[in-house]
């Protein structure tokens, strides 16, 4: 089979989709299934793909952008004829001369459209939906975003193959010191509530726990445009010295801070998975979750579940409890071994791979 891949997004800072496809690349190259395929990988800069998976790359110019993928992309399969499109960031060309896999993470442009701007929320509904339509089948990440997929977009459940993510697990969480940090980690959108959480650590949780401190990671992306950090201009020198936030971190950095923290922070109130609230259980760091269908489904009982926003009594409660009670703690950890048991990088990997296979016709 001859399998051609959508790599665009493992350019500059993969984030997101290219972190997704990272991992699935990682465990295809050292699968002796996905080794006896043609791989062949399209993307508007150079990038690194495993040497015992890269049969070849090729760097098509331009921006990366949609005009690249409709036009530039769909040139480049017309001419190679692969047997099946590998398209991981929920579009791919209209035009494509081949049957495509395509995978949609969440569809909260078509659920929440007043959380994008009317250009961009318009460009990815159209896209998407028309890309989903387009495809010989639609892989995401949840029986929540399948639901949502299906109801949204139009797409037949039997169309939507759900294949959970994986996690990388730290080599070890043994004799840690923890220090009283709240970890947040991820892009910043409105539907994540940053900026609550924010407030209420200044107001409320920085003053009754000592020496707390938060820190943010992750790339403003607010629409619209806005501030997360604005309590921070009225709050007192000393509560706001803090809080430190960065857009983006190295993986070094971001696994010392997944190690030091004590609490991790994810208030988001759509995804359609929510992979770093895993990432920190796997390194002993309890969740706080906002109470939503699909942070049931992925996080389980290894979570503290805070149910409304409106108040920051039930946020402070739940970070306070995890940040001083360790028997608290000890409760959210004790369920971390079942749940992490179901997201598996290898199982996903074997399991993308069969539904290419399926969509190539193999």
């Amino acid at each position: 089979m001859r399998v051609a891949v959508d790599a665009r997004e493992l350019a500059g800072r993969p984030t997101g989709v290219g972190r997704y496809l990272a991992e699935l690349l990682d465990r295809w190259g050292g699968s002796p299934d996905a080794r006896r395929h043609e791989w062949r990988f399209y993307a508007h800069r150079p990038v690194s793909i495993p040497p015992a998976l890269a049969s070849s790359s090729v760097v098509i110019p331009g921006a990366g952008g949609t005009r690249w993928e409709q036009a530039s992309l769909a040139r480049a399969l017309g001419r190679e004829r692969p047997d099946v499109l590998f398209a991981p960031g929920y579009t791919a060309p209209l035009a494509a001369a081949c049957p495509v896999a395509l995978t949609i993470h969440d569809v909260s442009f078509a659920a929440h459209p007043e959380w994008f701007s009317f250009r961009e929320g318009l460009r990815r509904r159209t896209l998407t939906a028309w890309s989903a339509r387009r495809a010989r089948l639609v892989i995401t990440d949840s029986q929540f975003s399948r639901g949502e997929i299906a109801r949204h977009i139009g797409i037949a459940s039997k169309r939507i193959r759900v294949i959970p993510l994986g996690i990388r697990r730290p080599a070890s969480n043994r004799n840690i010191e923890r220090t009283p940090v709240i970890l947040y980690v991820g892009s910043i959108f409105r539907r994540r509530h940053v900026d609550t959480l924010i407030d209420v650590f200044v107001n409320h949780v920085a003053h009754r726990v000592p020496g707390s401190r938060l820190e943010i990671v992750g790339e403003n992306r607010m629409h619209p445009p806005g501030d997360p950090a604005r309590a921070l201009a009225s709050c007192p020198a000393e509560i706001a010295r803090r809080v430190t936030i960065r857009s983006y971190v190295d993986e070094t950095t971001l696994g010392d801070l997944y190690q030091g923290a004590s609490v991790f922070a994810f208030l988001s109130s759509y995804e359609g998975f929510g992979l770093t609230p895993l990432e920190a259980l796997a390194a002993g760091l309890p969740p706080v979750v906002l109470d939503t269908p699909v942070a049931r489904e992925v996080y389980g009982a290894a979570a503290s579940y805070v149910a409304d926003l409106r108040s920051p009594a039930p946020l402070a409660d739940a970070l306070t409890e995890l940040l001083t009670a360790p028997q608290a703690r000890r409760a959210v950890l004790a369920q971390a071994d079942a749940v992490l048991a179901r997201y598996d990088w290898n199982r996903a990997a074997d399991a993308t791979l069969r539904a290419l296979e399926e969509a190539a016709g193999v």
